[in-house]
């Protein structure tokens, strides 16, 4: 009998928090299907929700330009060299800052760390004229190597606090058997901040998925466009009308890549992004 009131606090507690949970999911979630059910919708319907459903808005982004799917292979092909490209580096730069002593780590990590905190749109135009010198304007590759750019601060930081988190004693056992410093790197290592990999692969494709302004800086041509620039082109209607439901059907082609992504690599992204924000 005495423990009732506390068994009774505790379950309203848990109701409680259920309850406020599910409302804030459905908060949450209540644009993504509104985005979902308007991209249904008929052109002419006003309503708040669609009366009837058409694909109508799914085959103007089919007709526009070049394509939605030439527009979304623009996206991928950026994305996969951006992913590949931060991977890459902040794997190695991390590494060598967590297993290596050199004259002046300590304040080149300070300014890679200090250039998150220099404006994104200031260093456009740096960045536009030193591609022009080396003949990558408009230019996919030009995009992913300034979309790595952006990516290498953050990640060289969860991957260095990452590798920080791994006994030196398994690298050295490894050493031992004949592993060299790359294989112990590979063999060792790589295997447990596989969730920091994750993680900084994930935030890469994210950005580079959904960035417009840099590929509104620099690219040109038509044929180059990335989906999100497509989506802003698509919205304008006749007499300038804004079409929000082929937006809105643009909208649900662009998040899909990135919700599988998220459930897919949901356990690795959690478990990266607390292991690189804890440790080091």
């Amino acid at each position: 009998m005495a423990n009732s009131p506390i068994t009774a606090a505790s379950a309203t507690k848990t109701t409680l928090f259920h309850l406020f949970s599910g409302i804030a999911a459905i908060l949450f979630l209540f644009p993504l299907v509104w985005a979902v059910l308007s991209s249904f919708k008929s052109p002419t319907d006003t309503s708040w929700f669609p009366t009837s459903f058409s694909l109508a808005n799914y085959q103007t982004l089919v007709d526009y330009g070049s394509g939605v799917l030439s527009y979304a292979w623009n996206s991928l092909f950026s994305a996969v060299l951006t992913v590949v490209g931060t991977v890459v580096i902040c794997v190695l730069a991390g590494y060598g800052f967590s297993r290596y002593e050199f004259r002046g780590k300590r304040p080149l990590f300070i300014v890679i760390l200090a250039i998150l905190m220099v404006p994104y749109a200031t260093l456009l135009l740096p960045l536009y004229i030193l591609l022009g010198n080396i003949g990558m304007q408009d230019s996919l590759i030009g995009l992913a190597l300034v979309l790595v750019m952006f990516q290498l601060p953050f990640g060289i930081l969860i991957m260095r606090n990452a590798f920080e988190s791994v006994p030196r004693e398994l690298e050295e056992a490894a050493n031992i058997d004949g592993c060299g410093p790359i294989g112990a790197l590979r063999h060792v290592s790589l295997r447990i901040v596989t969730p920091g990999i994750v993680t900084i692969a994930l935030f890469a494709f994210l950005a580079s998925w959904n960035e417009f302004l840099a590929p509104l800086i620099f690219l040109n041509s038509g044929d180059k466009f990335t989906l999100p620039m497509m989506l802003v082109n698509v919205r304008s209607g006749t007499f300038g009308e804004i079409d929000f439901c082929a937006l809105q059907a643009g909208v649900v082609v662009a998040m899909i890549p990135c919700l599988v992504l998220y459930l897919v690599l949901q356990r690795y992204y959690v478990s990266g992004l607390l292991n690189g924000a804890l440790r080091g």
